[in-house]
């Protein structure tokens, strides 16, 4: 009778040891990140999940054979990378900094899961464009950089997709979040600081709550074992100019600072910004029956959680 006990036992057991290993592990890069931030706030929401957290001290995506140790050591399901350089205008001084991290890192990390059959899921930029539309980018849309950081970036894609046509890269613009530095953050601060601030009013696009992209990712994720590859433009909707942006927040938030539109020219910077970065995501919304809030709602959002 023990020994028939000790056999149910057993196999109840090894069958949760089961379920436990069957889970998929997720490995998300950069996680210190305001992106890889809210990938961290959602994990609990996600059970069925094992989440593997890596910072740039843990887990370098330029170190490739550390990469690929922790792949062959952790069964990857998912790859998401939120490991980026994304100083802007740092990038170009040091330009070599910046094409090693988003760029060759970046298409190796490809390579590498492609290897493991890891899913793979990258961010990009707005900032691959060069600003002179006037209707929205589409993904098709011809890519033509004008500084450093974008050009960056947009070698991370074109390495991604040599090295791993099955990835799926989101290009996604202005995030913001409750984590990390921001242009949020930033206006809250000089808002509660000063009387005025001058904002540039002729650059346009659309703000993207970090929240927002990693859900609908997560949401990816859940819905499909192997997600349709290919680039994807994300950021909520709604087009808006930087000083548009800042009216929001002060309004939002209830503070009395006096802000003052400027032009670019009157704001002048190391790194050139497109003047026009909106970008169409009908495609994104279609292959994944995606639903993206407005842009001042997930705004309202984000400040009450910051009022916290």
């Amino acid at each position: 009778m023990i020994s028939h006990c000790s056999a149910i036992v057993k196999i109840i057991l090894n069958s949760r040891n089961h379920r436990l290993n069957s889970k998929k592990n997720i490995l998300v890069t950069g996680a210190n990140g305001q992106l890889g931030m809210e990938f961290r706030a959602l994990a609990s929401a996600s059970p069925t999940y094992n989440f593997l957290f890596t910072s740039r001290d843990e887990l370098s995506i330029t170190n490739v054979d550390n990469v690929e140790e922790y792949f062959s050591a952790n069964r990857i399901s998912h790859c998401v990378n939120c490991a980026a350089y994304t100083t802007v205008d740092k990038a170009e001084v040091e330009k070599d900094i910046a094409f090693q991290h988003n760029g060759t890192a970046v298409g190796n990390l490809a390579a590498i899961c492609k290897k493991h059959d890891a899913v793979f899921i990258h961010f990009s930029t707005d900032y691959v464009f060069n600003g002179q539309s006037s209707i929205p980018y589409t993904e098709e849309d011809e890519t033509d950089p004008v500084n450093m950081y974008g050009a960056s970036k947009l070698l991370g894609e074109q390495e991604t997709q040599k090295n791993n046509p099955s990835s799926v890269i989101i290009r996604t613009s202005w995030v913001y979040s409750s984590y990390g530095k921001n242009f949020v953050k930033t206006m809250l601060r000089l808002m509660s600081e000063k009387d005025t601030i001058s904002v540039v009013n002729d650059q346009f696009g659309s703000p993207t709550y970090a929240y927002d992209l990693a859900n609908a990712v997560m949401k990816i994720i859940d819905k499909y074992e192997r997600p349709v590859p290919g680039i994807y433009n994300y950021s909520n909707s709604g087009v808006i100019s930087w000083f548009d942006f800042a009216k929001a927040i002060k309004e939002i938030s209830g503070c009395n600072c006096a802000i003052l539109p400027v032009s670019t020219s009157q704001y002048p910077t190391p790194a050139k910004r497109p003047h026009y970065s909106v970008m169409d995501t009908a495609k994104i919304k279609e292959t994944f029956g995606m639903v993206i809030p407005e842009w001042k709602e997930s705004l309202r959002k984000c400040i009450e959680l910051l009022k916290l």
